[in-house]
């Protein structure tokens, strides 16, 4: 028998860019960095001359691999907005949609994925686009909000934004996309609280959560690789993006006086 109900479906909105750099900038922002940042380097050491791609807003955790490679990229979704990066040199940022990345094919080395998975419109199709563009033996790395975690519940961060996820949720993705889930690390044991008596003992969280509560972290961070042996169907498809010309501002001429 078939249900009259609507089909709902979920999208999340991006967080703003403002947001993000102010959360960054905060303590609170510059622990969490911390805390993430250590995660991150149990799974990459060093990225010799390989070439990084950030995609979502990944710039405070750049700034950690940019020296090794040979060279780094920070991509924006359109819906988030975009800052300049590095700071002091020529920019390295672009705005992108995350589902039609300006790359050739198998021209990347490592991807990593910030504050970008819980808000794509259309996770298989931005994981699609990753498997495209990453060469092979091509190395993924993603930080989702645990949806077990206190952080995905307070909205006072960007990780209680978008679409937290499971362990077992991301790793059905990533096969699903022809991924092979790797390594794998927990960070934001601490609770989200702005204050600074807490802010004081969250060394003691991190340290006792990875033993006690390791399924309780704030974010879950997956690495996984290319797989090849396995064949993806390749077919065209049309854009599903609407481009709109922009019009010249009011007070600019579009014709020159004579």
């Amino acid at each position: 028998m078939k249900s009259n109900r609507p089909l709902i479906t979920f999208i999340a909105m991006h967080a703003d860019i403002v947001d993000l750099r102010q959360f960054y900038h905060s303590d609170l922002g510059r622990f969490a960095e911390q805390s993430i940042a250590m995660a991150l380097s149990s799974l990459w050491v060093r990225l010799p001359q390989e070439r990084l791609v950030g995609l979502g807003y990944a710039v405070p955790f750049l700034d950690r691999f940019q020296s090794d490679t040979e060279r780094t990229f920070a991509f924006m979704p359109a819906g988030q907005g975009a800052v300049n990066w590095p700071m002091g040199s020529l920019s390295s940022t672009t705005l992108i949609f995350d589902e039609e990345l300006p790359l050739p094919d198998s021209s990347i080395d490592r991807v990593l994925m910030v504050h970008s998975l819980e808000f794509a419109e259309s996770p298989r199709e931005t994981l699609k686009e990753l498997w495209r563009v990453l060469a092979p033996g091509g190395r993924l790395v993603i930080v989702v909000p645990n949806r077990r975690g206190v952080w995905a519940r307070m909205e006072h961060t960007p990780f209680g934004s978008g679409r937290p996820y499971s362990r077992g949720q991301l790793t059905h993705l990533l096969r699903e996309t022809n991924f092979t889930p790797g390594a794998t690390a927990e960070a934001l044991f601490f609770p989200p609280s702005k204050l600074r008596t807490i802010l004081r003992l969250r060394r003691a969280f991190e340290r006792i959560g990875r033993t006690l509560w390791p399924a309780f972290s704030g974010v879950i961070i997956v690495e996984a690789q290319k797989r090849l042996y396995q064949g993806l169907p390749v077919a065209a498809r049309a854009s599903r993006r609407v481009f709109v010309p922009v019009l010249a501002p009011h007070g600019v001429p579009t014709t020159r006086n004579r």
